[in-house]
């Protein structure tokens, strides 16, 4: 834990601007998961919210390893950095106005280094490195403002990451057995406030990468599961996606969604046309909560999602073209509805029905006795198969309502009344 000791005390000691300010000290020693997620998600930065000092101390210290790891900068006039201003949007439909600086805009960062290989083609990994601060907006916490540390939201992709630039980086420092594409590796900020570093990046590149060969994001991998199930969506972006990470797959329980869309990063490449994997281990009772801490991490876990996305990457190295291919965009398709049940559905389950991941203090399902690991199979006359079903449902009911909810407990069938 040297890093982490040496980085914790000049958090601590208050030194802004060894982190904040130029990267052309020494370089840092070599760090470990566990000193990265300790780092990104200690009390000292705050919950790193979009435009903070938090935030800001983050950017430098992510800046501060990727020199370490040899990355070049890839930023605005030779930094590691690129700015970029916003006015946060009032009408949560309405389109962020980028390059306001009048009062009562942000100022984010992203953080961008690039192992440059001498390739054809550029590929992207990235993850954001941007919480919720002390709570507000997107916080599922009841009470007072607490630090949302974000270890697993998302101190774990932007670990994995620099795993992975420092892997790829030894790789390339081999010679002939070493990568042949170029991989620039981004930190994006905003995307708890709406993908806003993404989408500013792939409208505005600091460089001249051309267009992205692919591009994966990692978005919460830090909790994979004792039964290893690993959920990747972006698969029908590419006809050679479910080929490549099956034939690469180590054992994992894989789960394998098509849409290029959804709610991480990945979604503002895939809408320039970039073929996407998004990985990701599951949904969690701390997920947006102050208890998202470092200590609840699977580091096992997350140097096994590293090594095998190395090895994908590895393969796609040989592939001389990876084809775009348009997805179905389930996002449309979502039903709008007026009420919830109060829980977190298992987004990685692909049984029949929506299985229970855990049960919010008094709402609807909490009061009917529902619980985690529950599998609701019906919900009022509608049968519920997977979660667009349930969704389905759920939109059918106004508040007042109520209904019966039969669930898959223990290997028997429960039924209960729901009151909305």
């Amino acid at each position: 834990m040297k890093y982490y000791n040496l980085f914790a005390g000049i958090l601590m000691s208050g030194a802004v601007g060894l982190l904040a300010g130029s990267c052309a000290e020494t370089a840092a020693p070599a760090a470990s998961l566990e000193d990265d997620v300790h780092i990104l998600a200690s009390d000292s930065l705050e919950g790193r919210r979009t435009g903070s000092e938090g935030a800001r101390l983050a950017a430098g210290y992510l800046a501060r390893r990727m020199e370490a790891i040899g990355l070049e900068p890839a930023g605005e006039e030779g930094s590691y950095f690129q700015d970029f201003s916003f006015r946060p949007r009032q009408d949560p439909h309405g389109e962020v106005a980028y390059g306001d600086h009048s009062d009562g805009s942000v100022t984010a960062r992203n953080v961008l280094g690039l192992l440059n290989n001498g390739g054809e083609r550029t590929v992207v990994i990235g993850a954001h490195y941007d919480h919720l601060g002390m709570g507000g907006e997107g916080s599922l916490h009841r009470g007072d403002s607490a630090i949302h540390n974000g270890a697993d939201d998302n101190a774990s992709g932007v670990a994995v990451m620099l795993r992975l630039a420092r892997d790829l980086a030894e790789r390339a420092a081999t010679g002939a057995s070493g990568p042949r594409d170029n991989y620039l590796f981004i930190a994006f900020s905003g995307e708890e406030m709406g993908l806003l570093g993404s989408n500013y990046f792939t409208k505005n590149p600091t460089g001249d990468f051309g267009k992205p060969a692919y591009m994966i994001n990692l978005d919460m991998v830090g909790r994979l599961r004792p039964d290893s199930t690993l959920s990747i969506s972006g698969t029908g972006t590419s006809p050679i996606w479910n080929q490549v990470l099956r034939s690469r797959n180590p054992g994992f329980r894989l789960v394998l969604q098509e849409s290029g869309v959804g709610p991480s990063d990945h979604t503002s490449f895939y809408l320039q046309d970039v073929p996407v994997l998004h990985f990701f281990t599951g949904q969690h009772e701390d997920y947006h909560r102050p208890s998202d801490d470092s200590e609840k991490l699977n580091y096992e876990g997350m140097a096994q999602i590293s090594d095998y996305i190395l090895a994908i990457a590895a393969d796609l190295e040989s592939q001389r073209e990876i084809a775009f291919r348009k997805t179905k965009n389930e996002s449309e398709e979502v039903p709008r509805f007026k009420v919830g049940l109060g829980v977190v559905p298992d987004y990685l389950f692909d049984g029949t029905g929506m299985r229970i991941d855990g049960v919010s203090e008094d709402k609807p399902a909490q009061r009917a006795g529902l619980q985690k690991g529950d599998v609701v199979v019906q919900l009022g006359d509608s049968t519920v198969t997977d979660m667009m079903s349930y969704m389905r449902a759920l939109s059918a009911f106004e508040p007042g309502d109520s209904t019966t909810v039969v669930v898959a407990r223990n290997g028997r069938q429960v039924t209960a009344e729901i009151g909305f």
